[in-house]
């Protein structure tokens, strides 16, 4: 079963004296590999942060999946200065399907980063999520050695202690700090998924409930994170779920609406139709 999640922390994992991070995911890149700049960057947030009919505190937190800068080799990420002038939060994104040479242009990205732009930058930082699904490309044991690492390189920085999210797996679910959960009904095509009825919401909450049971049975004071869920608006079928404006809200009405108010954070789809991990039709979802 490919489980996912887009809306972040968990509902059934419950911190009130938290604060609630709501936002989106956002791509590097857009389709034709342009990458984004800072006003572009600052142009999707401020979307975000005024979108008509949102939860209770706005839109006011981004993931960018990756510390780099589009089209280069360390460069940081545009997004960087886009939230610092708007003032949005930070679940920071650690490419490592690429392997090591990648992972340690990320660590030089954020190293960079960090006295650049100093408690601007910081203080804006709600955790960091060492890899997206990468789990389905790299063993356990890789994705931990990641994680080390990335905790070695801001040692000493305002960002040490900085919560750290990966996929659920028992050798990765030791060194991190909460664990970044992904749930896409569409996906689920060896089973019945059409958005309509109760399958969707059913769909995300077994894959919720599975994920929080994999956690506990580790370390019952680990909290998971709802880091992507959403309905594509186009592309191809998915066994029952077709691709439409209509049953993304559908799917949102059902399944993403109901959790802002009980989450401790939410980082609910992905902003735009690009990204570095954009490469299928889900990620198109909103």
């Amino acid at each position: 079963m490919r489980a996912s999640v887009c809306l972040a922390v968990m509902s059934a994992v419950l911190c009130p004296a938290r604060a609630a991070y709501q936002g989106f995911n956002y791509g590097a890149f857009f389709t034709d590999n342009t990458p984004k700049m800072q006003l572009d960057f600052q142009a999707e947030f401020k979307t975000a942060q005024n979108l008509v009919g949102a939860p209770a505190g706005g839109f006011h937190s981004a993931r960018p999946y990756t510390m780099i800068q589009w089209g280069t080799a360390t460069d940081v990420i545009s997004a960087v200065p886009a939230a610092i002038a708007t003032n949005t939060n930070l679940l920071l994104g650690i490419r490592c399907s690429a392997g090591d040479a990648v992972v340690s242009n990320e660590l030089a990205a954020l190293q960079t980063a960090i006295p650049t732009h100093g408690t601007r930058f910081t203080d804006l930082v709600v955790g960091i999520s060492v890899g997206s699904e990468d789990l389905y490309r790299s063993s356990a044991a890789t994705i931990a050695s990641y994680v080390a690492r990335v905790r070695a390189a801001v040692r000493g920085t305002p960002l040490e202690g900085t919560p750290w999210a990966d996929p659920a797996n028992r050798a990765v679910l030791e060194p991190v700090d909460f664990v970044g959960m992904d749930a896409y009904s569409y996906w689920e095509s060896t089973v019945p998924n059409e958005v309509g009825g109760s399958r969707a919401k059913a769909l995300f909450d077994a894959a919720m409930d599975h994920t929080v049971a994999a956690t506990a049975a580790v370390d019952v004071r680990k909290m998971v994170w709802i880091t992507e869920t959403g309905f594509p608006v186009r592309g191809h079928t998915s066994n029952e779920a077709v691709p439409s404006p209509e049953n993304a809200k559908a799917f949102w009405d059902a399944v993403g609406c109901p959790l802002f108010d009980i989450s401790c954070a939410e980082i609910a789809g992905e902003r735009g139709d690009d990204g570095v991990n954009s490469d299928d039709d889900a990620c198109d979802a909103e």
